[in-house]
């Protein structure tokens, strides 16, 4: 592979822009170190390799080498964090200055299409709890298809969730990212795909830039 560019970096690992040497095509591949990968990691390439949709960040191939896993994945080198900062800008609009109709429509077609990213995993069957719903996980994708722009990534904190068990409600707590967190995931066990919708509402805070000082307690 040719052209290694580096995308981003975590406590599990780095993320990396390839270009195949053999066909040209450009790949994004996270590369972690196995002595890391615990239950977060398995569980992505598990989800990864199950959910194949328009919706989700497409898997190509897993595989390990010298000690060290690798996930090769469709490249999208935005995510809608990226966009978030740039979006204002592009558009001209000062601080605290409302929409125009431009960037209103373009904001709530956005909005229509993480609906349906997040309607995909809840319909998926058994239904799937993504748990960590954020900006930085919603990626734009570099060659959109039927002018479909925005796919969920990063499956490490997802469960399934089975509604017809008598444990269909148990799942663990505190898992996600704090802003974006629903009350019942912080402070206890009983939730179900919901909790995904709560982290939506505080994306879209962001999205329509609307003041998100408000006490959830």
């Amino acid at each position: 592979m040719l052209g290694k560019e580096l995308l981003g970096s975590g406590s599990f690992g780095r993320v990396y822009k390839y270009k195949d040497k053999l066909n040209g095509d450009v790949y994004a591949i996270k590369d972690i170190i196995i002595s890391d990968v615990k239950n977060k990691f398995l569980k992505e390439v598990n989800h990864l390799g199950k959910l194949q949709s328009i919706y989700v960040v497409k898997c190509y191939d897993i595989w390990t080498e010298k000690k060290r896993l690798y996930i090769q994945m469709e490249l999208c080198t935005k995510s809608l964090k990226d966009l978030l900062e740039e979006k204002a800008i592009a558009f001209q609009r000062q601080p605290n200055q409302t929409f125009d109709s431009f960037e209103y429509f373009i904001t709530s077609h956005l909005m229509l299409e993480m609906f349906e990213c997040v309607e995909y995993l809840h319909t998926s069957q058994p239904p799937v709890i993504h748990r960590d719903l954020k900006p930085a996980n919603i990626l734009i994708n570099d060659k959109p298809i039927d002018n479909r722009f925005l796919k969920l990534c990063d499956f490490g904190l997802a469960t399934h969730h089975n509604r017809m068990g008598s444990q269909s409600d148990t799942h663990t707590n505190n898992v996600g990212t704090d802003k974006y967190m629903a009350p019942e995931v912080k402070s206890g066990n009983n939730y179900n795909e919901k909790s995904d919708i709560y982290s939506m509402g505080f994306i879209l805070l962001d999205l329509f830039d609307i003041n998100d000082n408000i006490d959830m307690e």
